[in-house]
């Protein structure tokens, strides 16, 4: 078995149970929460929350979430590994940029934006930052990621998505690290994810998790995917603000029914703290938390025609193979 990096350092593969792969534990805008640190409150407050959370995620039968809040997303390490200390859960981070338009204003003039004006291919200096993050840890902290993030919006492949995708694949090709894309299957973005990484930039598609695959209802794309080798993210479950627990469950109950739970990871999108939220908002949002996947949507699914075996193939087998490579 292989070594998976963790926020505590390497576990081994075969240790990783019941997995989540896409779980945040505080998603944030760090310039703002810096500057008007005022709804943030108290940390030793929002530490403590964070740990009672993911303890009980633990106590029902989690045991490993990946975490793929990144440049973009208020990703800070020491943070998180204060709350490990106080939780068994393995907690596996992630590097890459979150962006739907255009890369963060720091890239904006480094990198690629020189070649004319050097009349040469200067290379990204995304890709060395997020090779560091992998092989060195992140700032030093000594935590190494083991997932690499990058998102495609439905402002589709612009020239900033397009540079990010391109050195996550590069970052992905030298390292091994598996992929995580948030993808809006709406406007079928998974096929720029198809034509740009895979196609163009070499990356095999079983190392990419199509994140929020599960906003759709329209399976015959999601098995068109499928098909091409993608693992499909269901891992919106409680955020049903724009659609229903039925559609989201139903459409993975017929993936599973169309044979592919070995290309189905599960998951919430839960996050302690977001800051994109308004608090009052958040009133809306009853059944977004990290235990909702095993305590309402495999029962429903039970139901209607998944097995356990289905389910241990989703929350177990996918997950150690896209996260070890084996």
């Amino acid at each position: 078995m292989s070594e998976i990096q963790t926020v505590r350092g390497q576990v081994d593969s075969a240790d990783l149970g019941v997995t989540l792969m896409h779980e945040h534990v505080f998603v944030l805008t760090a310039d703002v929460q810096t500057n008007y640190p005022g709804e943030w409150g108290s940390e030793e407050d929002r530490i403590t929350d964070a740990v009672t959370k993911l303890q009980k995620a633990y106590d029902a039968g989690v045991r490993t979430i990946v975490d793929p809040t990144v440049v973009g997303l208020g990703r800070y390490i020491p943070r998180i590994q204060t709350i490990a200390e106080q939780v068994p859960l393995n907690i596996v981070v992630a590097t890459g940029v979150y962006t739907y338009t255009e890369v963060p204003f720091f890239f904006d003039i480094r990198g690629p934006a020189l070649n004319e004006l050097v009349g040469a291919e200067v290379p990204d200096p995304m890709v060395e930052m997020f090779i560091g993050d992998i092989r060195d840890g992140i700032a030093g902290t000594g935590v190494k990621a083991g997932m690499l993030k990058c998102a495609i919006e439905h402002q589709g492949l612009t020239p900033g998505v397009e540079r990010v995708m391109r050195a996550v694949a590069k970052t992905h090709v030298e390292t091994g690290v598996p992929i995580t894309v948030h993808t809006h299957p709406d406007t079928k973005a998974g096929l720029h994810v198809k034509q740009v990484m895979v196609e163009e930039e070499g990356v095999d598609p079983g190392r990419i998790v199509l994140g929020h695959s599960g906003d759709t209802t329209d399976c015959d794309h999601l098995t068109e995917l499928a098909e091409a080798g993608f693992i499909l993210g269901f891992d919106r479950f409680g955020i049903n603000t724009a659609t229903t627990f039925e559609a989201r469950a139903d459409t993975l109950i017929e993936m599973v029914r169309r044979g592919y739970a070995e290309q189905i990871v599960v998951s919430q999108d839960a996050s302690c703290y977001i800051d994109w939220i308004q608090p009052e908002v958040m009133a809306y949002l009853p059944q977004w938390h990290y235990t909702h996947l095993l305590e309402d949507v495999f029962p429903y699914a039970l139901e209607r025609g998944v097995t356990q075996a289905d389910i241990d193939t989703m929350l177990v087998d996918v997950p150690r193979r896209i996260l070890s490579g084996e």
